[in-house]
């Protein structure tokens, strides 16, 4: 989690912790690709994805313990559990980028635990970034299976009246954009509104400045901690379940 500014105006506001500065300034032909706090913890966390899985595959074991265990554990419940459940068979094709993006996420979640540390994912650009991915990627899969003119017509249901598809199709459409914003907003919402929870706790240890009063918040912020730990896990799992879903609905019959 980012710090706050020193001083006490500073720990009293919850929002100073996310306000997005550059890091790295980098002006190119007018575009501001500047690093700021989110890029920087998303480039750590890719790094810590790809080091621990690379080291994963460059020492395996016949008889997995420990990391290997635990990664593949991972891995076969979002190939078995996760994509295969949703998807059907399909789904193995899909696999790399809903495994990726859960990860990803989940890592991102995790590495904005750390004292000191930004939460990319609480962050509306970066959700929604990775909303418009999954609705991009969703719309070539479908068109990919189906065609254009039959993944077109597949969008509302068949055998309805003309004059009720000049209702149907704008809801459906509406239907459709809607999905990637809610992935988005879902993810933002949740990881900004925990950790401001836990700034709040921070910030009533630095108010009271009272040995008796102190350990009420402080308790307070261990256990955000550990609750927080379980959200930033089970928010990457209901954005891959989501877009698997959507994955699902967009290359069989019916959607």
């Amino acid at each position: 989690m980012a710090e706050g500014s020193s001083g006490g105006g500073g720990a009293m506001d919850p929002l100073q912790n996310f306000e997005i500065h550059p890091l790295v300034e980098i002006q190119l032909g007018g575009l501001d690709l500047s690093i700021t706090q989110p890029v920087l913890w998303m480039m750590i966390a890719v790094a810590v994805v790809f080091g621990v899985l690379t080291f994963v595959a460059s020492t395996l074991k016949r008889s997995p313990k420990g990391l290997q265990n635990f990664i593949e554990m991972t891995v076969e419940f979002l190939r078995k559990d996760l994509v295969h459940a949703v998807v059907g068979e399909e789904g193995k094709n899909w696999f790399p980028f809903i495994a990726t993006l859960f990860l990803f996420i989940a890592t991102c979640n995790l590495l904005g635990l750390i004292p000191g540390s930004f939460t990319a994912t609480s962050n509306i650009n970066v959700t929604a970034s990775l909303a418009i991915m999954v609705f991009v990627f969703v719309q070539f899969a479908g068109i990919k299976k189906k065609g254009l003119i039959g993944y077109a017509k597949g969008l509302v249901p068949s055998g309805i009246p003309k004059p009720i598809l000049v209702i149907m199709i704008p809801i459906e459409i509406v239907s459709l954009l809607v999905k990637p914003f809610s992935l988005a907003v879902r993810l933002f919402a949740n990881m900004l509104a925990g950790h401001m929870v836990i700034y709040v706790f921070l910030g009533m240890i630095i108010l009271f400045k009272s040995v008796i009063l102190t350990p009420l918040p402080f308790m307070g912020v261990v256990i955000m901690y550990a609750f927080e730990i379980f959200v930033a896990l089970i928010q990457a799992y209901i954005f891959a379940v989501l877009t698997a879903s959507y994955l699902s609905d967009a290359l069989h019959e019916g959607h």
